[in-house]
């Protein structure tokens, strides 16, 4: 699918979800034939030409300034998430495909610093991922926390590395790991919309997302929302089968300039003397006992 393609759907998305009635306008017992807006009441909202705004769904206009794209952004009631994302669409129908379409993608590797920060936190659950979602480092109570049926020693092979979206939408034991999986699964597909616009030339990234489609209905019906989230922090309730139920807070920390371009560590950490930090120290007694120790995290080399 091709960025103006892209760009329409979105736009023909977000309008579809928003209800006149919402926005003041009168509808006059109309029976509208589509749900949500027409073309000329979000162009009326948006300040611009009903033709220019169908051009601009159709693909056919390719040179919309960041002041229109501004204007239709608060027409549709985006979040600051979702107006960047437009601006991403739009940027990527106005230049076309880039020169790094069909390409095989340059491996992704964990920095030698990144490697020592999870070591540092040993007391933490803390793992690595790709822009993607692959997981390419976590530390050991990461791995007990999120994926302590899989082979610990996974992210080190870049051909068996745990992919996050692969995980939640269809692995069994990550979908009873979350009480709320619903919430959990929004919030990975949100994230994932909004690197496909940060980077519609990756087609390792389509590949994925053309997986999880067709392997996952779930996945099919939220992709097809077009719904965009950047969740740096969310609480989830987990249900853990060593240790029952906790509560914790998911925290997305992007690599800064200078590092490792798309890579982010997440960390799960739970309030001071609340059960979810009690239950937290018990999975790591239990990991540490009788799961395997896992040696000190090391930069990633495939």
């Amino acid at each position: 699918m091709n960025a103006k393609v892209r760009l329409g759907e979105f736009l023909q998305t977000r309008r579809s979800q928003l209800q006149p009635e919402d926005l003041g306008i009168p509808d006059f017992g109309e029976r509208r034939r589509v749900p949500g807006l027409r073309r000329e009441e979000l162009a009326s909202l948006a300040g611009v030409s009903v033709s220019y705004y169908t051009r601009l769904e159709q693909g056919q206009s390719l040179n919309a300034s960041p002041q229109v794209l501004d204007a239709i952004a608060r027409a549709l009631r985006l979040e600051e998430a979702e107006r960047l994302h437009l601006h991403n669409l739009a940027r990527s129908s106005a230049t076309g495909p880039g020169s790094g379409r069909g390409r095989r993608p340059a491996p992704e590797r964990v920095t030698e610093a990144t490697g020592q920060l999870l070591e540092v936190l040993a007391q933490v659950p803390a793992l690595v991922t790709g822009r993607r979602g692959d997981v390419l480092a976590w530390n050991r109570l990461g791995h007990a926390l999120f994926a302590g049926h899989l082979d610990p020693g996974a992210p080190d092979r870049s051909a068996q590395r745990p992919n996050m979206a692969r995980l939640v939408f269809l692995d069994a034991h990550t979908r009873d790991l979350y009480a709320d999986w619903p919430a959990k699964a929004r919030a990975v597909v949100g994230n994932l919309r909004l690197v496909a616009g940060r980077h519609p030339d990756d087609t390792a990234l389509h590949a994925l997302v053309g997986e999880l489609s067709a392997k996952s209905a779930d996945f099919a019906s939220m992709w097809a929302d077009h719904r965009v989230t950047a969740c740096a922090v969310a609480t989830y309730g987990m249900r853990h089968p060593l240790v029952g139920p906790l509560t914790v807070t998911q925290q997305t920390l992007s690599q800064g300039p200078g590092q490792e371009q798309g890579q982010n560590i997440v960390v799960a950490t739970t309030e001071a003397d609340s059960p979810a930090r009690t239950t937290l120290a018990l999975l790591d007694q239990v990991t540490s006992q009788h799961g395997p120790a896992r040696p000190g995290v090391r930069a990633s080399s495939s």
